[in-house]
């Protein structure tokens, strides 16, 4: 089954790949790698996703945000590949940034959002290392933020 035919089956929209709003570009490719620059927690209707987790969002609110940022990694994928996700060899690493309080200590859970949805629509393309980091802020205030890198 085809990236494609899985994303239709998991009935699965992806967003609008988002254009930087600073001095940087969504995604880079160096050799075979392709870069994707953070993406922050949007929801369906394109409003964002913020709070602190621990205060303001618990897990699984946070863990539906961040796969709202995979969701926004594969959209910039896609993108960067002309449309093309056959392209992609593999997931190689996510680094997930969770808007926390200091005694919130489920990071791991909240990136398994973004994890989770790369390795149901890539398979074992999808399988990456990955680190789960805890921030004070993020930007905008969103709660989670997820860059990318995949080989192609």
């Amino acid at each position: 089954m085809s990236v494609e035919e899985k994303i239709k089956e998991l009935n699965i929209k992806l967003p609008d790949p988002k254009d930087p709003v600073g001095a940087y570009v969504a995604s880079k490719i160096v050799g075979n790698l392709l870069y994707i620059s953070g993406q922050i927690s949007i929801n369906e209707k394109g409003d964002l996703i913020k709070g602190k987790l621990g205060k303001d969002l618990d897990t699984n609110q946070g863990y539906e945000a961040a796969k709202r940022c995979g969701l926004g990694i594969i959209s910039q994928v896609k993108k960067a590949c002309n449309n093309d996700l056959s392209k992609i060899k593999s997931c190689v690493k996510l680094t997930g940034y969770v808007n926390s309080t200091e005694d919130f200590t489920d990071q791991p859970k909240v990136i398994n959002g973004a994890s989770e949805i790369i390795s149901n629509i890539f398979g074992n393309k999808g399988l990456h290392t990955r680190a789960a980091v805890s921030s004070n802020s993020l930007p905008l205030g969103v709660a989670v933020e997820v860059d990318a890198i995949f080989q192609i």
